[in-house]
């Protein structure tokens, strides 16, 4: 099983600061995953996320499996090998596109079928080829096969949906047993589906965590519905989970949604945002963001962020910044996405060492105040 250790606790909320043991590394815990969907993180070479502390990133197995192909990764030698990557990896499992193809696909008991946008293929997705496909990327963290529901799914459609993904649940753990993928180093997580149902949640909860999983994700938050919902739903999605695994809330978010996750007993998050953000020009700076297509940044010539220690900020005035994105310059979206990761990086560390300080319940005070936006002009 997954050696998860807690080194600190916080005695006014549920966060924690562990460390989860993988072979390819220590990784400490609260941590967030950059997203590298199909074996790259956007304009960010592996050097730079060595560079800034990074050693678990994130891909999807069901993109890596129509492109560039499962096997032909297996052949030259594996995901790690493929993108020269010398950390962890989490693989996604597909779920997602269960969700977000819904026009496009047909979900029965044994597994999705859809057209892939991108090639229009066919592509089938069961518990068994999601397992398959994480075996041949030699993924560290695998995710099994399970079905969200988008905010407004009737209970009947949310309760159907549950139960599906609890059976893949167990067929995941199976197939892992029959291909023999229970060594160190080759995880699996269980993810709690439910929708926004507490009593369905409670069930899927019950259902996964007597399961041999190495870890828990919650699944299927941030689909759509107020962020209100989200805030209720949480504590007690994290908090039915089994204490002993790390916690990973999928998909989620900007820093104004990790520390209240933090809080509620998540320890693993990930999200596109870094790296989507710095490619329209936007900027996280303090608790908030700025946006350098406007006109207040064109004859800046103080840094980006006097306190961030990035290329960017410590190189570059941001008017040059500004002119990179207005001049559509790719060097402004590879400093940018650099910038931004670095600034979640500089997060984790911080709610980390506040947990370990005594100190978290302040910044949790801190990030409950609306974060400062720049729009664009």
């Amino acid at each position: 099983m997954t050696a998860f250790e807690v080194g600190g606790t916080c005695s006014r909320t549920a966060a924690r600061a562990g460390t989860l043991r993988l072979p390819r590394g220590d990784v400490p815990t609260p941590v967030f995953m950059p997203v590298g969907t199909l074996g790259t993180v956007k304009a960010v070479t592996v050097g730079e996320l060595n560079e800034l502390g990074y050693r678990l990133i994130l891909g999807n197995a069901y993109h890596l499996s129509v492109r560039p192909g499962d096997t032909l990764v297996a052949r030259l030698g594996g995901l790690h090998a493929f993108m020269g990557w010398d950390g962890s990896i989490l693989t996604d499992s597909g779920g997602y596109q269960v969700f977000s193809l819904e026009t496009r696909r047909r979900v029965d008991d044994e597994g999705v079928t859809f057209h892939d946008p991108a090639t229009g293929d066919e592509v089938r997705l069961t518990p068994d080829r999601v397992i398959e496909i994480q075996a041949n990327l030699g993924s560290d963290i695998m995710m099994p096969l399970d079905q969200p529901v988008p905010w407004g799914a009737t209970r009947e459609r949310t309760a159907d949906a549950t139960d599906r993904s609890d059976r893949w649940a167990i067929q995941a753990c199976e197939a892992r047993a029959r291909r023999r993928l229970e060594a160190p180093g080759r995880m699996l997580f269980g993810i709690q589906q439910g929708g926004f149902d507490r009593e369905l949640r409670l069930l899927s909860s019950r259902r996964i965590s007597e399961l041999p999983f190495d870890g828990y994700a919650i699944g299927g938050l941030s689909f759509g519905e107020p962020p209100e919902v989200t805030g209720r739903l949480l504590p007690e999605c994290a908090a039915a989970l089994p204490a002993d695994r790390p916690r990973y809330l999928m998909g989620v978010g900007t820093p104004h949604d990790i520390v209240p996750a933090v809080a509620a007993g998540v320890d693993m998050f990930d999200c596109v945002l870094p790296t989507r953000l710095a490619r329209h020009g936007t900027a996280f700076v303090g608790r908030g963001t700025v946006q350098l297509r406007n006109a207040r940044w064109k004859q800046e010539d103080s840094p980006l962020d006097a306190d961030c220690g990035c290329e960017a900020c410590t190189r570059y005035p941001a008017a040059y910044l500004a002119h990179l994105v207005r001049a559509k310059e790719i060097l402004g979206c590879r400093l940018l996405a650099v910038h931004n990761l670095h600034h979640y990086r500089r997060l984790m560390l911080g709610i980390r060492q506040a947990i370990l300080e005594g100190t978290f319940p302040e910044m949790v005070e801190a990030y409950a105040r609306p974060a400062p936006q720049e729009e664009v002009e």
